[in-house]
């Protein structure tokens, strides 16, 4: 029988339950104790000291604004401004303009640095200090220097009225969709790309994504396509809205040039009626507020597709 008989020191220990320590005989910790302490979740105090001035900072002048342009000293709060004023055929003209040439900056631009990047990332790293100089330079060169040169290209166009630049000179300076902007407004966005590009190419093993794709015999284009690019999908996005949101808010090159796309737009309306004008800057805040959300929100449904077919397969 004593053989047979299993002492309380032959036992197994009994597992810790949640809260209790093992050789404290199963004694929870006292609500002051170190371990209730780390349970506790801490509020993020200096966090909220760093956001709470942010973001007075930016909605402050935001609220401002829109109480200067719906405060009527006569009327009282009308939206007289938003509903009768600022809608018209010129704003839309004007708005419609800015959007078209913001997109296919956007689109001109990646189609120009994406491949660039990736090329000289994997292929030619010797030549990135380069690469980097070309498209930091645009922020060297004020826009006011840069659209004087332009400006003096185009008015060679009488004297090469027999040559087939003439006709490529006219075709750039269309009225409606004027291709000479998109030009420069590319040039002058290739900063905000390539630093975006750039820190999301080194976040990725981007040498063994392509070795891999390639292996399996995709294509470059392929490869460039379906493997690149959803990589590079958070960087991609960050430099497509600073550019759209630069070439919304620029004056100077399509001022100079006789252009009016809404920036111009606002200004000319501002020197007359200053409320119309301030309506208009609010009207562009949440413009560009609203394509960097469709932006996101299109990348990021990618993204949460693209993590389930992984999950799934």
């Amino acid at each position: 029988m004593a053989g047979m008989t299993t002492t309380a020191q032959d036992a197994p220990p009994r597992p810790a339950d949640d809260g209790e320590r093992p050789g404290n005989d199963g004694e929870r910790p006292a609500s002051g104790a170190p371990g209730a302490r780390r349970g506790r979740r801490r509020l993020p105090y200096g966090r909220l000291a760093v956001l709470a001035p942010a973001l007075l900072y930016f909605l402050v002048p935001v609220a401002a604004s829109v109480w200067f342009t719906v405060d009527d000293p006569v009327k009282g709060l009308t939206l007289d401004v938003y509903t009768g004023h600022l809608i018209s055929a010129d704003m839309a003209g004007s708005l419609l303009l800015s959007v078209e040439l913001g997109l296919t900056t956007v689109v001109l631009g990646l189609l120009l640095v994406v491949p660039a990047m990736v090329v000289v990332h994997l292929r030619l790293p010797r030549l990135r200090p380069l690469l980097e100089i070309l498209c930091m330079t645009p922020l060297v060169v004020p826009p006011i220097a840069l659209v004087a040169g332009v400006n003096t290209v185009l008015s060679w166009a009488p004297d090469l009225a027999r040559t087939p630049f003439y006709e490529t000179l006219m075709a750039i300076q269309n009225e409606n969709f004027p291709l000479v902007l998109v030009l420069l407004y590319t040039v002058m966005s290739l900063p905000f790309l390539y630093r975006s590009l750039d820190a999301g190419l080194r976040a990725v093993d981007l040498g063994t994504l392509v070795e891999a794709s390639r292996s399996l015999g995709a294509s470059r284009l392929v490869t460039l396509w379906r493997v690149v690019l959803p990589n590079l999908r958070g960087a991609v996005v960050g430099g497509a809205v600073l550019s759209l949101a630069m070439v919304l808010g620029e004056y100077t090159v399509a001022s100079v040039l006789g252009y009016r796309p809404f920036a111009v737009w606002m200004v000319e309306v501002g020197g007359q009626d200053a409320e119309l004008a301030g309506a208009a800057a609010m009207l562009s805040l949440l413009l560009t507020w609203g394509l960097l959300l469709l932006l996101t929100t299109v990348a990021g449904g990618r993204a949460r597709r693209a993590g389930e077919q992984r999950k799934n397969a």
